[in-house]
Parts: structure tokens; C-alpha cells; sequence
């Protein structure tokens, strides 16, 4: 099944299946460490949905929405 990142619930796992995005925005993802079939964790959301936090190679990172909608990934 695939989602966006964004639509992830707090505490599910998945794998990166795509990253859209262009120029920067999708330079920055996959500086992160944001690349094709990596598991990632959705750790937790911030009380009004925007930054989200996940896990992903291990470390810990906080994501806006807007970037986690470019983020495909397989359930």
C-alpha cells in the first residue's frame, strides 16, 4: 500500500518507495539520509501536525508536513 509520509500515524513504519520534490527541497531530503527503500519510523507529531518527527538510518529527525507530502513510501 502505498502513502506520502505525511499521511503516516504516529508510530507506524514504513519503506521509502520515492522522493519528489525538486532543486533544493529534494537535495535537502536526501542529505538527510531520505533514500529509496530505507525504513523510516514516524516517532511522534507536534501537537498541531507540523513538524513531524521520525526515525530513519537510526537518528532522529523532525520534518515539515510540506516536505513529508514529497516522501512516498510503502506501508
Amino acid at each position: 500500500m502505498t502513502k506520502t509520509l505525511a499521511e503516516l500515524e504516529e508510530g507506524q513504519s514504513a519503506r521509502i518507495t520515492k522522493i519528489g520534490g525538486q532543486g533544493a527541497i529534494r537535495q535537502r531530503l536526501l542529505d538527510m539520509g531520505i533514500i529509496r527503500g530505507t525504513p523510516i519510523h514516524v516517532e511522534r507529531r507536534a501537537p498541531l501536525g507540523d513538524p513531524i518527527e521520525i526515525t530513519v538510518k537510526g537518528y532522529y529527525l523532525a520534518i515539515r508536513q510540506q516536505e513529508a507530502r514529497f516522501i512516498e513510501v510503502e506501508v
